[in-house]
């Protein structure tokens, strides 16, 4: 199965146009960037204030939470606010649960999104072939008369799946993996295209960026054998705010950007949504770079398997290669934190390691011969191509084909002086490679001061354990806010990255709901969920220890929760 045409050259992927209001999307048309408000859809003022920061940011599109039919109606008046303000950027209600929901706000607005996972409710438990059918059947009865609605009225459908919240009959017949993820968002396509219905966009996410990028990669690869090219919607799922929010999402969707993959976006971070859009644009700016670029010609090993993460064997030197996770190197001498696993000093590089720089143009023969006769070289790899994710790929696949094992360190240099520009170059280069098995360890250098090695080394860190190879800190799985959520998700956020953030090693999730909330946190460690209004319930992996405790008490609750189990030490 194929992907992508080729892994080392960027080509977009050519998707069908999909049409929402007087927004083209997919095709050749620009990778669209957009947000998801967190205003209480029935409150009108709000709303409307809040999709007018978002559009002057740059949002391309709006969504908005739309729990019931009350707020399907009130997405309407904010729709007819908003054009007689003449504001015409596309309006999307997020339905959960309700058909019915899906159906009245298919009326009124551009497009809406659908969770194939919690459309129609399943049964947990075992599935018969007889009843996996039957529940098919069901869908298709309850999916019918949307789509009519839909075609009715020119509006645009996306079918949003998410790790969290599978139908129970997937995980069942598929388990909790990518291929279960691609499976259910198909079974809608197909159901879609059954009524002669194209006009959808199609969505997978995870908070696992390596379960995200696997899953978009299998689901493209299947669409290419059926001949299916609907466009895609990007995003990582619960990715925190901050440093940790922009590195995991760049990490996500950059690596699929780089693979051509994606028709439009959003950065899902725990802050304001108007924040998301510059991020989302400098992402996608950055990639687009690559268009038209020198071609990268190589030849791709046979083994190498996409869709399944196989860390590259590779020599063990020291604290370098092998079964050690990567390491992070740094060429300043400053006293930081976490600790670098490597000062490096370019005028002494022999005391400790034999390091050897290399760029895919200096592989030839004679290279590949010193490289397998010395594997206890370690290589340094740089790349000043437009394309470096194609062309350290190039390498990469280049060494496995001649089964040279030395261990590569990634090191890209940039010339920033901003450190979110950095964090997000850093990332989607870097964890493009590391989520693809490539790589021993990092090396970045800026060559401007005004960003300090301190933060550097902070992006170092943060792009390992985004792309799952290295945890070095607690790691937050927190939601955006939006209109479902419960509590004031930035400042409960802080309040527990404040009380945690000294803890090594541990998974906390900070939920504004349940919706998806106990599906996303499946892999943390500590889960804290809003309940209620002012109500929280507290997990330990997926048991629910606590429930409804006021929200004032929740944070010491939860600390008293790590404590008793003896994990903060």
């Amino acid at each position: 199965m194929h992907y992508c045409k080729t892994f080392f050259n960027y080509n977009r992927r050519l998707s069908e146009v999909a049409t929402i209001g007087k927004l083209h999307l997919g095709g050749h048309y620009p990778i669209r960037v957009q947000s998801m408000a967190n205003t209480d859809t029935n409150n009108l003022e709000e709303s409307v204030s809040q999709a007018e920061r978002i559009m002057c940011a740059g949002g391309e599109l709006v969504r908005f939470t739309t729990q019931g039919v009350r707020e399907a109606k009130s997405l309407a008046q904010i729709a007819q606010t908003l054009r007689a303000k003449g504001l015409q950027v596309p309006l999307v209600a997020d339905v959960h649960f309700n058909p019915a929901v899906a159906e009245e706000a298919a009326a009124h607005i551009e497009k809406v999104r659908i969770n194939p996972g919690n459309f129609v409710a399943g049964h947990d438990g075992d599935y018969s072939d007889l009843e996996y059918l039957q529940e098919i059947e069901k869908i298709r009865a309850r999916l019918q008369p949307l789509i009519q609605i839909c075609k009715t009225n020119g509006t645009a459908l996306r079918i949003g799946v998410n790790h969290g919240s599978l139908a129970p009959r997937i995980v069942n017949r598929y388990g909790d993996t990518p291929a279960g993820l691609a499976a259910s968002c198909l079974e809608f396509v197909r159901l879609c295209h059954e009524s002669n219905f194209h006009n959808i966009v199609l969505s997978i996410k995870a908070s696992n960026t390596l379960v995200m990028v696997q899953a978009v990669r299998l689901l493209v690869a299947q669409m290419n054998e059926q001949g299916l090219q609907c466009p895609l919607h990007l995003g990582v799922t619960e990715a925190g705010n901050g440093e940790e929010g922009r590195i995991k999402s760049a990490v996500g969707i950059g690596t699929l950007l780089a693979d051509g993959i994606g028709d439009t976006i959003r950065v899902s971070l725990s802050e304001e949504p108007e924040m998301e859009i510059p991020v989302g644009r400098q992402l996608v700016d950055y990639i687009s770079l690559r268009q038209n670029h020198v071609p990268i010609e190589a030849i791709a090993a046979p083994h190498f398997n996409p869709f399944n993460y196989h860390r590259r064997n590779s020599h063990t030197v020291k604290q370098i290669g092998g079964m050690q996770p990567p390491v992070v190197i740094t060429t300043s001498n400053e006293e930081l934190f976490p600790t670098p696993d490597i000062y490096w000093d370019s005028e002494n590089d022999n005391r400790n390691y034999q390091f050897c720089t290399l760029s895919y143009s200096k592989l030839n023969a004679a290279v590949l011969e010193e490289l397998e006769a010395n594997p206890n070289y370690v290589i340094l790899l740089q790349s000043e191509h437009v394309n470096p994710v194609g062309e350290m790929r190039a390498f990469f696949h280049t060494l496995l084909r001649h089964n040279i094992t030395n261990a590569v360190i990634l090191c890209r240099t940039y010339n920033e002086n901003n450190l979110e520009a950095l964090q997000l170059k850093a990332a989607a280069d870097l964890g493009a490679l590391l989520l693809d098995g490539f790589g021993d360890g990092i090396l970045i250098t800026n060559n401007n001061t005004k960003i300090s090695a301190q933060d550097i080394n902070s992006t170092a860190f943060a792009i390992l354990q985004a792309s799952r190879v290295r945890m070095s800190r607690t790691e937050y799985i927190a939601c955006p806010s939006c209109g479902r959520t419960l509590f004031d998700l930035q400042s409960t956020l802080n309040r527990v990255k404040a009380e945690t953030s000294h803890l090594k090693n541990l998974k906390i999730a900070v939920m504004g709901c349940i919706v998806n909330g106990p599906g996303e946190m499946a892999d943390a460690d500590y889960g804290y969920v809003g309940a209620g209004k002012g109500k929280v319930s507290l997990y330990r992996g997926m048991e629910c220890i606590e429930k409804n405790i006021p929200e004032e008490l929740a944070v010491s609750k939860l600390l008293e929760l790590i404590h008793t189990d003896g994990r903060d030490s």
